[in-house]
C-alpha cells in the first residue's frame, strides 16, 4: 500500500504564510487608523468653516449697527427715549394717545 502524504506544508512555509497576514493586517489597521483621524479632521474643520461665516456675517452685522447708533442724530434719538431733553428745553409726558387715535378713527368713521 502506498503511504499516505501529509497535507500539511512545512513549517517555514506557514511561518511566511502567517507573517504576510501579520503584516497585511498591520498595515490594514494603520491605514484605517490614518484614514479615521483625517475624515475627522476634516469634518471639524468644515464645521469651523461654516461657523467662522457664520461669525464673519454677526460681526459685519454688529459693525453696521455700531456704525448706525454712533452717528448725532442716533444718539440724540436714544437720549430722548431714555428720557434726557437738551438744556432749556421742557420734557412732556403725553398719556391715554391709544385712546385718542381710537375716538379720532370713531369720528372720522361717522364723518364728523
Amino acid at each position: 500500500m502506498a503511504r499516505k502524504r501529509s497535507r500539511r506544508p512545512p513549517a517555514a512555509t506557514l511561518a511566511r504564510r502567517w507573517s504576510v497576514v501579520a503584516g497585511v493586517v498591520i498595515v490594514a489597521y494603520l491605514y484605517y487608523h490614518a484614514l479615521r483621524t483625517y475624515f475627522s479632521t476634516r469634518n471639524e474643520l468644515s464645521s469651523q468653516r461654516a461657523q467662522v461665516a457664520q461669525l464673519s456675517t454677526q460681526r459685519q452685522q454688529l459693525e453696521r449697527r455700531l456704525a448706525a447708533t454712533t452717528s448725532l442724530g442716533a444718539l440724540a434719538r436714544q437720549a430722548r427715549e431714555l428720557g434726557y431733553v437738551r438744556p432749556g428745553e421742557h420734557l412732556y409726558i403725553v398719556k391715554g394717545i391709544e385712546a385718542w387715535r381710537a375716538h379720532e378713527a370713531s369720528l372720522a368713521r361717522s364723518g364728523k
